[in-house]
């Protein structure tokens, strides 16, 4: 679904990310690790058309889209749940996903609304309520409700359970398990190496802007140093 044919991009002359080479399958999750500064939100602003590309090449679904408009790729597939959610504050719950769905047609609207609120039920109970009166748990379910009203074949996720409570993150977690068993694509950046490997495929991770590690999420889990000699954490 997605390759990353060794991807360089980043701000000016600054290369944040510096030959990448990654893909990722349909009904595959890819968890994209690494300590603050890695690469890892470059990476993923890149693919959504939101960061330069100055080296190679994005190929998507065959496609090579490295230098298509943001909005041909959301239409093409791709749409991202960026890091702090970033939805519209005083719009509603209901208006936040329509402008979601803005790609596909109006008739579409009421049935991708039913499946965003299937997967999170607490926003069905909030169609009404302002975005920014919500709680972050319920931010963040939104935010990746509003990324799926675009009927996506690659879901790109910032930092799923970045400040949340265990209990929400069990909720937003279970949900892109079953998107992935439906056949999505989503590439996850995750600051939890355990929930991470808990629901990735496969693992990369990122140290300055290199991938310094691949391989799957079972045999990360079997390498004790992993976590410690990249990320600077112990899990």
């Amino acid at each position: 679904m997605l390759r990353l044919d060794r991807l360089t991009c980043g701000y000016g002359p600054f290369h944040a990310v510096t030959e990448l080479s990654l893909e990722v399958p349909a009904g595959n999750v890819l968890a994209l690790i690494g300590a603050n500064g890695a690469g890892k939100s470059s990476t993923l602003m890149a693919i959504a058309g939101h960061v330069a590309v100055m080296g190679g090449r994005i190929i998507f679904n065959d496609t090579d889209i490295t230098t298509e408009p943001v909005r041909t790729r959301v239409r093409l597939g791709i749409t991202l749940a960026p890091e702090g959610r970033r939805l519209f504050p005083d719009l509603t719950v209901a208006e936040n996903l329509t402008v979601g769905g803005y790609s596909q047609p109006r008739t579409a609207e009421a049935r991708n609304i039913e499946r965003v609120v299937t997967l999170f039920p607490r926003l069905g109970d909030r169609l009404g309520q302002l975005a920014g009166s919500m709680s972050g748990g319920e931010q963040q379910m939104l935010a990746i409700g509003r990324a799926l009203m675009a009927e996506p074949r690659l879901l790109l996720i910032d930092e799923v359970s970045l400040g949340l409570m265990p209990a929400v993150i069990d909720v937003c977690y279970a949900a892109l398990g079953q998107l992935r068993d439906e056949g999505l694509a989503i590439l996850l950046v995750e600051q939890s190496t355990q929930r991470a490997f808990d629901i990735a495929d496969s693992v990369c991770v990122l140290e300055s802007g290199r991938a310094v590690w691949r391989g799957t999420s079972a045999a990360a889990r079997k390498d004790p140093a992993l976590v410690e000699a990249y990320l600077g954490l112990t899990g």
